[in-house]
């Protein structure tokens, strides 16, 4: 229950760049053969919905960040963690993303993505929280972590779900997630692994989708906002504050690499990609994608239990 091969990167750290921190997932130590999931008051009353319907079927979205246009099988990224404000009274979330999408041209969509998520209509509280998802769009259904067959975890210790500690304070200390989603070259389903040795989270068989069996051709990188009011009313996105602060005062994303077809990390090429909003500031070269954002306009957590 491992990939076959975990994609290969002769990447290498710029020099003078910030060394950040780890923030460090929940976990918990379940016997083999099973693995933590994660159990809450508002979860329980939404089991049987997908995360559109808990949303609102009249959604608003807003994102800042990168789009990348290319074929594609995988990426990597560090997100630094913030928890962004979001009223409890609202069903919007805010979000710190990696995402890849395969596409058809009628504009239907398959998509997976992970990262952090702040969103207490889903989960009943305002923390920072990792969550992997995925879209099919031909049966217009969209899940989170174990909310519906789908994604098979095989990690006995990681705790979907679960909170991310520490969070990055404003011109204080910073720290960071690296995420890396990936095809598996050999059995074709799509991998998420977490920090620095690509620890395996799980997977999605590739027999669930319909326009990335084979790959993707989008990638995004950066925040969402999404829910009834994301626009007329919007939650923070980030730390909330312009990425022309600087470094320690606004999220980002840094280190992004794309899996190419020979199961390659390698840098993204700038011409393909285009910024998704005007609030960006893109720092391009041969070693660095460094993206950061921010938008002016997860979960509460009972317990795990091992299934």
């Amino acid at each position: 229950m491992e990939p076959s091969s975990i994609p290969s990167s002769v990447y290498t750290k710029p020099p003078g760049t910030y060394d950040i921190p780890q923030a460090q997932f929940t976990f918990v130590e379940c016997p083999i053969g099973t693995v933590p999931v994660l159990h809450n008051s508002r979860r329980d009353h939404t089991e049987l919905q997908t995360i559109d319907e808990v949303i609102s079927k009249d959604e608003q979205q807003e994102e800042a960040g990168i789009m990348y246009l290319d074929v594609l099988y995988g990426t990597r990224a560090r997100i630094i963690i913030y928890e962004p404000k979001v009223n409890t009274n609202s069903k919007d979330r805010s979000a710190s993303v990696i995402q890849i999408n395969g596409r058809q041209k009628v504009g239907r969509a398959d998509g997976i993505g992970a990262g952090s998520w702040v969103s207490p209509s889903y989960c009943g509280d305002s923390f920072a929280r990792f969550h992997v998802y995925w879209d099919d769009d031909l049966l217009n259904k969209s899940c989170v972590d174990h909310q519906c067959p789908g994604f098979v975890q095989v990690n006995p210790k990681f705790g979907l779900g679960g909170r991310i500690q520490p969070v990055s304070v404003y011109n204080g200390p910073q720290y960071i997630i690296e995420v890396l989603i990936f095809k598996d070259p050999m059995t074709k389903n799509w991998w998420v692994t977490y920090g620095e040795q690509n620890t395996p989270i799980g997977y999605w068989p590739r027999e669930i989708f319909h326009f990335m069996r084979d790959n993707s051709d989008f990638a995004f990188w950066g925040g969402i906002v999404q829910g009834p009011t994301a626009s007329s009313d919007s939650p923070q996105m980030g730390s909330c504050h312009f990425a022309s602060e600087g470094y320690g005062k606004a999220t980002c994303v840094g280190y992004i690499q794309i899996v190419d077809n020979k199961n390659h990390l390698v840098t993204p090429n700038d011409k393909k990609a285009f910024p998704s909003t005007v609030q960006v500031l893109i720092k391009l070269s041969l070693h660095n994608f460094f993206l950061s954002w921010t938008y002016t306009s997860c979960c509460k957590f009972i317990m795990l239990g091992c299934l």
